[in-house]
């Protein structure tokens, strides 16, 4: 019988997916790769697959789950938070579990092993059903025996509302993370794709992921970051001013949020001073102390996408700009405001605070955006307005030259009574304290005049802005573009 494959015209290229169990004894069947697994708080689900697939007698060194909390503490040591399901306990499991191994097994004897430690502390769905869970899950691996070790860290939410579920859908995950560390390493684009292997991601969401070693050495997390969201695998990540990816429940927890969306394509003056002025209004309120603020620049999704694609480079240069300006930032995938806010609700009950400009507002109150919604745009302002929140509005110059503020802006006439109620309500408050001067600046006509190699775009930006971008070649700067136009 001829068994030769069958092709028929049209047939498109379909990538194979192996089985988690084709994954588990590909791993198994390598006899060099060698090491422990350490799960915490949601049964042993990965090990198990490494089990039942056959072989496993040369890759698992030691499984164990240290459940009880004096005994976990026994092992790892005590946190200062005293809390379990964290960055901090992780990483205390993987290096403990390597240094084990480095200690116990005579090198001499095992030349050619590859050493790697998997662990998880993971907290499944409450009894009240309430709190879905979350957790860590990580490895600390070696791609050569003789090599540093490499380690990719995620930080996991689940969707599923059973128990049972969130234990299976922990073992496949674990599996892709094993099985992508030690064969996609080279593509890590891929392999964040491939952790949702024989997953949906109605399951559980991704939101943190952090990359680092030798076998990494040139991966920007910031980068893994964006892919993220841009997979659909999270609605937000965020990353402090060193750059590092944060877990954004660790820190939006509990703080009042004053946020700034923008394109900042780059930096301008006029951001700048809103964001002065509104933090100084916002500190003002009621309830609201500096030591637990905090503000963020909100880079949207769609801000970053040219000709439908996202363009790394030019998030690369807005995110270096910002965290150069000492600011945290959030990419997320909200092109609404109300979804922002809901978003943030999820860690806060504290005060909250938008600051825009006032196109932004007038957009707001346009019916279009909102038609999706069964309830249109009243139940979008609901979730909008219905926490103690403020939008500080910075003016903009009309087409004659007059100052709009919310006084005498238009929105649409239907529109016009809802605005009137959250105008007098105190929710749209001007920021007044505003400098005229820099009112006709804008980010699009800077960002052309350094592109097109034009004089006088410095002027524009605050103090020290220009000097990074012409030291990091951010935006297209060249300095060749501006000796030929000088000529």
């Amino acid at each position: 019988m001829d068994t030769k494959k069958i092709k028929l015209k049209g047939d498109k290229a379909i990538e194979q997916v192996p089985s988690i169990k084709d994954k588990a004894l590909r791993i198994n069947l390598n006899e060099n790769i060698y090491g422990t697994f350490a799960e915490i708080g949601a049964g042993q689900e990965t090990v198990r697959h490494f089990f039942r697939s056959g072989g496993s007698s040369g890759t698992i060194a030691k499984a164990m789950s240290a459940y009880d909390k004096d005994f976990s503490d026994a092992i790892y040591g005590v946190e200062e938070d005293g809390r379990y399901v964290t960055e901090s306990r992780l990483k205390k499991m993987l290096f403990h579990e390597v240094d084990i191994m480095e200690r116990r097994l005579n090198r001499e004897k095992h030349p050619n092993k590859m050493f790697f430690s998997y662990a998880n502390t993971v907290a499944t769905i409450d009894f009240a059903k309430q709190f879905k869970g979350h957790g860590w899950v990580g490895i600390r691996y070696q791609i050569e025996p003789t090599e540093e070790y490499n380690e990719i860290i995620i930080h996991i939410r689940f969707k599923e509302t059973d128990s049972r579920l969130q234990q299976e859908t922990l073992g496949i995950l674990g599996v892709n993370l094993i099985y992508g560390a030690f064969y996609k390493y080279n593509d890590p684009k891929k392999l964040l794709r491939y952790l949702y292997d024989h997953l949906d991601k109605d399951q559980l969401e991704i939101d943190t992921i952090n990359f680092s070693g030798p076998r990494f050495a040139d991966v920007d997390n910031r980068l893994m970051s964006l892919q993220l969201v841009k997979n659909g695998m999270t609605d937000a990540v965020m990353f402090n001013p060193e750059g590092k990816n944060i877990l954004p429940a660790a820190i939006l927890y509990k703080k009042n949020i004053l946020a700034f969306r923008g394109s900042f394509r780059p930096v301008t003056k006029v951001n700048m001073d809103m964001y002065e002025k509104s933090l100084k209004m916002f500190l003002e309120e009621n309830k609201v102390e500096k030591e637990n603020t905090l503000v963020i620049f909100e880079i949207t999704l769609s801000n970053l996408r040219s000709d439908g694609e996202i363009d790394e480079r030019d998030f690369m240069d807005r995110a270096q700009l910002l965290c150069s300006l000492g600011q945290t930032v959030m990419i997320s995938n909200f092109q609404e405001y109300y979804k922002v806010v809901e978003y943030f609700a999820n860690y806060t009950k504290a005060r909250m605070g938008l600051a825009m400009g006032v196109n932004n507002l007038v957009d707001i109150f346009d019916e279009k955006y909102y038609r999706h919604l069964s309830g249109g745009i009243l139940e979008a302002f609901g979730k909008l307005f219905y926490r103690d929140m403020k939008v500080f509005l910075y003016p903009m110059l009309g087409d004659n030259g007059e100052v709009i503020t919310s006084e005498n802006l238009k929105v649409h006439p239907r529109m016009k009574e809802l605005y009137k109620f959250f105008k007098f309500n105190g929710k749209v408050v001007d920021i007044d304290d505003y400098n005229p001067e820099i009112l006709e600046v804008f980010s699009r006509e800077v960002l052309k005049m350094i592109s097109q190699g034009k004089p006088g775009w410095e002027s524009m930006l605050p103090s020290g802005v220009a000097d990074i971008i012409k030291a990091q070649h951010l935006f297209g700067y060249e300095p060749n573009n501006f000796l030929t136009v000088s000529n």
